[in-house]
């Protein structure tokens, strides 16, 4: 069994990923107990499907993967991000949700570790995930998009309404 686990965001504005990675699907939790979601990915033949969340209150995954590349939709089709990324010399390089909104990939990776950030220095968040040997590197910048995705679907109206979040 291959594990992944690490941190999207900061202390107090990210959520922890915690999955394991076997027989071509990737299952675990983004978040936590309470306020988290369920992981479910699938990867076969270069096709990625699954789910971030619940049924009413989550996301979608679809797309294609490489060894070396990520072309996904997360949400459905009207409203979603997409992401497209590729790795190459230890670097990830690519772009999630679009080209006037997104935001870049600006991500180093190892055999075990992906870190950097995705965005800018005001709206992004910091990667640290470490992940088990023979876990594809791709599949680890999937999981890190997915964490963020989550995270900001959670707090997108939480902080123009003056209201406090406990998150």
């Amino acid at each position: 069994m291959i594990e992944l686990q690490g941190r999207v965001g900061g202390a107090y504005g990210g959520y922890d990923i915690t999955a394991t990675s076997k027989n071509g699907s990737l299952n675990g939790r983004i978040g936590g107990p309470v306020q988290g979601k369920n992981i479910q990915l699938d990867f076969a033949a270069e096709k990625v499907s699954g789910r971030v969340g619940g049924q009413y209150q989550g996301f979608d995954v679809r797309g294609t993967m490489t060894d070396t590349s990520v072309d996904v939709r997360l949400g459905g089709e009207h409203i979603g991000d997409d992401l497209h990324a590729s790795v190459a010399f230890g670097e990830v390089t690519g772009r999630f949700s679009g080209k006037a909104l997104g935001k870049d990939l600006n991500l180093r990776i190892s055999s075990t570790t992906l870190e950097g950030r995705i965005g800018g220095a005001v709206d992004g968040k910091d990667v640290n995930l470490n992940f088990s040997v023979g876990m594809p590197s791709i599949v680890a910048v999937l999981a890190a998009v997915a964490v963020f995705k989550a995270f900001e679907d959670d707090h997108e109206n939480h902080g123009s309404s003056g209201s406090a979040s406990s998150s």
